[in-house]
């Protein structure tokens, strides 16, 4: 098992990670027309500040995530790093791998130079608030979104 970027043959896998959850069921439809996915997967790939990740097992993208580099003026004009959709395989979990990923998003922030790595994760998740206060993230901040469609 392993890291890798993730490639386009990949994307059919990624979504129906991103799908595979009471909270995101619904939210994700990969039973039709995939464009607007690989649309999105050819827009992250072509951004030197976006990577598209994905834990292969045994040929298969078995878990996922996004890395994204952003520039900011805080901080004396430093980066920040900020990781989203992070997913593993639900037949895979417990096994340490989502801690592998997001230990690897840490390390490649740190030599970005990067000043924070942040991320947002559904009050709903409580597993998921668990593993990241497990893993050192610190809830310091209150998120907040607005839908625009």
């Amino acid at each position: 098992m392993a890291l890798r970027e993730a490639r386009r043959e990949d994307i059919r896998r990624i979504v129906e990670m991103l799908a595979d959850d009471e909270i995101a069921r619904g939210r994700e439809d990969f039973s039709s027309n995939m464009a607007a996915y690989c649309a999105a997967f050819d827009a992250i790939a072509a951004d030197p500040n976006n990577t598209l990740y994905v834990w292969d097992h045994e040929g298969t993208a078995m878990g996922c995530l996004q890395l994204t580099f952003i520039p900011g003026m805080s901080y004396h004009g430093s980066w920040i790093a900020k990781v989203e959709g992070v997913r593993v395989d639900r037949s895979l979990r417990g096994l340490g791998i989502g801690e592998q990923m997001m230990e690897a998003m840490i390390a490649r922030s740190r030599a970005r130079g990067c000043k924070q790595l942040q991320l947002t994760t559904d009050k709903r998740r409580v597993d998921a608030q668990r593993f990241y206060a497990r893993l050192g993230f610190d809830a310091s901040h209150e998120g907040m979104k607005i839908n625009l469609i």
